[in-house]
């Protein structure tokens, strides 16, 4: 009964004014408000400050600058075995596997359209078809940083509206089709393992979405917008292997997308799997 009640109330909260809302909270730089904040937070979710680059919980100017702290160098070393995929973010593996008649499976007998996923256009999915995907699911205590799992130059960034379910375990479950259903941001990239897509999911009470090349992705109306990044329209954006690429303000998923035949998914690696930014997730094939 009560994850049932749990269920229901997914669909009758007020998404994106409850987590706008949190969102106001998360820059308040009020100290009486900020500190115990985010003093409560790293003890409730047991945030492991000592490889931080600043351990002072009261020294960040609002809840947001916490969560999205950077780590001391050195603190995620990046796997250096040649044809490695890593890992874009802390967290569990949500799914990993092959993407099979266009579907991408999400959990226990529910999966999503890979086209519904990257914004509804069956050409920038048809890359994809037949490849493979990997789904990491960011914990509130988490490093909340996604970085590339491989090198790339972007091609497009795509801004796709929608719900902001929850997306643990439960609603993964229990709700058809919700990482194709939350609010995302879809990045695009040519990699020398073809196209690589990284889609970074909103969630509830996640009060934004930021790129390292466009900042807050932030469209004036909640409608898909698509941005180029060809060479013709404005300068390339190349980033390395293990580069940042984008964050979190409160915790969501990331995808990793690949065509037939470009990766293998690390045989250790399953569902529930927990994982660290810059471990082996995979291996180029070939």
């Amino acid at each position: 009964m009560k994850q049932r009640l749990f269920i229901l109330s997914q669909y009758l909260l007020p998404h994106h004014l409850l987590s706008r809302l949190i969102g106001c909270v998360a820059e308040c730089r009020i100290g009486w408000l900020k500190n115990p904040l985010i003093t409560w937070f790293a003890k409730q979710y047991q945030v492991n400050m000592s490889e931080a680059q600043n351990e002072d919980l009261r020294s960040f100017e609002h809840f947001n600058a916490f969560f999205t702290r950077a780590l001391k160098a050195g603190a995620r070393p990046l796997d250096e075995t040649p044809g490695a995929i890593l890992s874009p973010a802390d967290g569990a593996i949500s799914q990993l596997g092959a993407i099979e008649h266009g579907r991408i499976f999400q959990a226990k007998g529910h999966s999503f359209s890979a086209v519904e996923l990257l914004g509804g256009d069956a050409e920038r999915a048809a890359p994809f078809m037949g490849g493979q995907f990997a789904t990491v699911y960011l914990s509130p205590k988490d490093y909340h940083r996604v970085h590339m799992p491989l090198g790339g130059t972007l091609k497009e960034m795509v801004y796709v509206p929608g719900r902001l379910f929850s997306v643990n375990q439960t609603t993964a479950e229990n709700v058809p089709e919700l990482f194709a259903r939350n609010e995302r941001v879809v990045c695009l990239f040519d990699t020398e393992r073809g196209p690589m897509a990284v889609v970074l999911v909103g969630a509830m009470i996640v009060a934004s979405i930021e790129t390292v090349w466009a900042g807050l992705v932030t469209p004036p109306k909640r409608e898909l917008k698509s941005t180029r990044y060809d060479a013709e329209a404005r300068a390339p954006i190349e980033l390395a292997k293990g580069a940042e690429m984008g964050r979190f303000k409160l915790g969501s998923t990331a995808i990793v997308l690949f065509g037939p035949n470009q990766v293998q998914w690390a045989d250790q690696l399953c569902a529930g799997s927990a994982v660290r930014m810059g471990q082996l997730l995979g291996n180029a094939r070939g």
